[in-house]
């Protein structure tokens, strides 16, 4: 016998209906709906803070069928505001699966939707772009929806940051040769377990934390830690920043790339539906090699606006010419708009964490 299957709505602001059937929790959310081209790595991009603020629909048409572990794990809980699949799997086929996502997501309080037509989905946000929206298990009235997805906040000038930083300090691997600050926006785990392979003692720093408590603990280098939604929604992030270059050596990761750009003077501005996914190309300006790389965010560095400002672009996206990376050897720094720790995607700019410890070694 068949389990019941609740109806579920998704509302866009522009009138846009689509329908399909609940998994994981029941309720009503809001958020800004993207998409995910990532064919893998569902419990990581749940996890990963970048998506607060976001409703993610999975490009991939098959999602939950390895289950979930309890150890890929991107943040303490999912961030994700609801999420859309075509098809969620009743089975899990793998040796390390502890739960099944339907389960996981009611576990948390997360509305799933699965029986959408996620082409069509996907096709909308690229024609139209990335949109405030609302998924709701119990509004069925059409206009009703609309009307609640139009009056949502959205994420442009919104301090999300808050809502997913640490509320205290706190150290990791304190027996590390290498002292790290993190300045956490949203940090992923496998930023942090990156560094510690590496010999680092991590402390991590809640956003809001200013340049003199960061700079006390006498750093031999610093990480400026990915997050969600605009950079300009939080400026107590890039003030800091401003203070922090050329005090140690910088890495920037997504959100901390885009931070340095403002601290710099530079602007960024919204992407028509962003870049989230593990297939994305980008080129390395210096050695012209291409690496296929992992993507989340809705936001961008105006490349013109930082160009006066005696920095170096070193990497660019070869889908639509954004860019990707910066550095500035006045300043000591160096900054990518992609995640090379991963988690999920390609490990291919794994390197890049390697030429950070070169750095700090060349300074020490």
């Amino acid at each position: 016998m068949e389990t019941y299957k609740a109806r579920v709505k998704i509302a866009l602001e522009d009138g846009k209906i689509f329908e399909g059937f609940s998994f994981g929790a029941a309720g009503e959310k809001y958020g800004e709906v993207v998409f995910n081209t990532s064919i893998q790595g569902y419990q990581e991009i749940l996890t990963d803070p970048s998506y607060k603020g976001q409703i993610v629909t999975m490009t991939y048409p098959l999602i939950g069928n390895y289950g979930v572990n309890f150890e890929d794990v991107e943040s303490k809980s999912i961030t994700v505001e609801g999420f859309i699949v075509k098809e969620c799997s009743r089975i899990a086929s793998n040796w390390r699966s502890e739960k099944m996502l339907d389960d996981y997501l009611k576990d948390n309080g997360i509305i799933g939707i699965e029986d959408v037509d996620t082409r069509a989905l996907t096709r909308h946000i690229r024609m139209q772009g990335a949109m405030k929206a609302v998924i709701s298990t119990e509004d069925m009235d059409n206009d009703s929806l609309v009307r609640k997805a139009a009056a949502s906040p959205g994420l442009v000038g919104r301090d999300i940051v808050k809502e997913v930083t640490c509320s205290e300090p706190y150290d990791r691997n304190e027996k590390g040769s290498i002292k790290v600050a993190v300045l956490d926006c949203g940090v992923k785990h496998n930023i942090l377990r990156h560094l510690e392979s590496r010999d680092c003692a991590v402390t991590v720093f809640p956003a809001k934390t200013g340049a003199e408590a960061i700079l006390k603990i006498k750093p031999d280098g610093i990480l400026l830690s990915n997050g969600p939604g605009d950079p300009e929604g939080a400026p107590y992030v890039f003030e800091t920043v401003r203070e922090l270059l050329g005090k140690a050596p910088v890495f920037g990761i997504c959100l901390g790339h885009q931070m340095i750009g403002l601290a710099l003077g530079g602007k960024t501005y919204k992407l028509k539906f962003g870049h989230h996914g593990g297939n994305h190309p980008v080129k390395d300006m210096r050695t012209e090699k291409v690496s296929i790389t992992a993507q989340n965010h809705g936001f961008c560095v105006d490349i013109d606006s930082v160009r006066s400002k005696g920095v170096e672009i070193t990497h660019m996206n070869l889908n639509d010419n954004t860019v990707e990376g910066m550095e500035s050897d006045k300043l000591n720094f160096f900054s990518v708009q992609f995640h090379p720790e991963a988690g999920p995607g390609p490990n291919e700019a794994a390197y890049l964490f390697d030429r950070f410890i070169d750095n700090i070694r060349e300074k020490k």
